[in-house]
């Protein structure tokens, strides 16, 4: 069955397999309904992961408002019009796609399960939903192409310190048929997130969420210099960490973790060494508007911007030969008390005047969700904490069927709204309140 063909007629055939399925005493592998997945997928998880998945920064204002702004929009099913056929599909820069989701680039997905990164390709691929790869990844990009179930991916660059590791990223992104490079630009700092401050717990410091960097041969000349220059005396020794049992824990980990043998790598010291690098150059406070010539002198694919919430951002970007936009706050994990997502977007896709795709990220929770960013305006949407915590839940195939839950609610909710398509979709099918 192709991709078109799956996402097709996929509410019912979701609801009768779910059906049929119960009348042999078989149920759903995750819960359909959104708490009782947070609730499973905290007991499935260590109170670190956890932290890390489902925290946001400070009070969580903000994470609470991306949810509270959907209920500010009531969609209004309009009757006797003919949906008997639906079509889910979008067009990205020239691509048609079977579905209007994509999966938003979530980084050190080895707390949540041990196959990542590949399993949410897999999973996705099996619908034909794009992929995002995440700059923060627990496997090489290079794998998850190999390995990764062939379906559509996107890369996600955080912007390094070093412009040298910037064009490689951007490099191997190309390599593995990358369709486009998403720029992440509101995590020049890392928020305050009270959850890993009481965990007192970072996963990169333990070697997780690095193998792109450690994958990746400038860096690995970045990590191979700095302890030749340590050894020569050229730069001072690493201040040495407090012998205790969980620094011992920690370092096998991250020794594990890292390429090569384990031997080896406890021996030479490269596993510290690339924590301390990648710390150093992982972000880059100093950017503006002007460094994106750098980008888009590098790479014919599509570029998009990620963090945007203000309509001025917006032009700002398109004037400087970006692709696309896409309206995320980080699902609250940089800034308490900031805008809600789903507020800022109407101002942006008026901004934007449909001279470039609008993606919508932070919030998604249910099919209906995703219906009222599209009527909105958006022109696809990003998914995160959703799969994440089915993946948490059942790994893989749960992680697919968080991904088709999704897409079976929106179809219906399509379907009893009136609606035969998502390019039918605008603000007449809601009212806000």
């Amino acid at each position: 069955m192709s991709d078109v063909e799956l996402a097709t007629g996929i509410g019912r055939r979701t609801q009768s397999t779910i059906y049929r399925d119960g009348a042999s005493g078989r149920g759903p592998l995750i819960p359909t309904r959104w708490r009782e997945l947070m609730t499973a997928a905290e007991r499935a998880m260590t109170s670190e992961a956890w932290a890390y998945v489902a925290g946001s920064s400070g009070m969580e204002s903000t994470a609470s408002a991306n949810v509270d702004a959907f209920e500010s929009w009531r969609i209004v099913p309009r009757i006797l019009r003919d949906v008997a056929e639906r079509d889910l599909g979008i067009e990205l820069f020239g691509r048609r796609y079977p579905t209007p989701l994509l999966t938003a680039p979530v980084g050190v997905l080895e707390l949540v399960d041990p196959d990542a990164d590949l399993a949410i390709a897999r999973a996705a691929a099996t619908l034909g939903i794009p992929a995002i790869l995440s700059s923060q990844a627990s496997v090489p990009m290079e794998r998850v192409a190999a390995e990764g179930g062939g379906g559509p991916l996107w890369f996600q660059l955080y912007w390094s310190t070093s412009d040298d590791l910037v064009e490689s990223f951007i490099d191997r992104a190309a390599g593995i048929g990358a369709e486009a490079i998403v720029v992440t630009l509101d995590t020049h700092l890392l928020g305050w997130r009270p959850r890993d401050l009481d965990e007192a717990y970072l996963p990169f410091i333990h070697g997780m969420g690095i193998a792109q960097y450690t994958s990746d041969p400038v860096f690995r000349r970045m990590v191979a210099a700095r302890i030749a220059a340590r050894a020569s005396g050229e730069s001072p020794p690493a201040e040495k960490p407090r012998v205790t049992p969980t620094a011992v824990r920690t370092l096998l980990g991250m020794t594990r973790r890292h390429p090569g043998r384990f031997g080896d790598n406890l021996r030479s010291g490269e596993p510290r060494v690339a924590v301390e690098t990648f710390l150093e150059v992982f972000s880059r406070p100093s950017l503006t508007w002007s460094d994106l010539e750098f980008l888009r002198a590098r790479t014919k694919l599509p570029i998009v911007l990620k963090g945007v919430q203000h309509p001025d951002d917006a032009r700002h970007a398109l004037d400087a030969g970006v692709d696309g936009i896409l309206v995320s706050n980080h699902a609250g994990r940089q800034v308490d008390g900031a805008i809600a997502s789903l507020d800022a977007l109407p101002g942006i896709v008026d901004a934007v005047g449909g001279q470039a795709p609008v993606i919508f990220d932070s919030g998604i929770r249910t099919g209906a969700d995703v219906f009222r960013a599209l009527a909105i305006g958006a022109d696809a949407v990003a998914v995160g904490r959703a799969w994440v915590y089915a993946l948490a839940i059942a790994g893989e195939n749960g992680a697919r069927e968080a991904l088709r839950n999704l897409l079976a609610e929106f179809d219906l909710v399509l379907g009893l709204s009136g609606h035969r398509s998502v390019g039918e979709l605008n603000r007449d099918a809601l009212v806000r309140v």
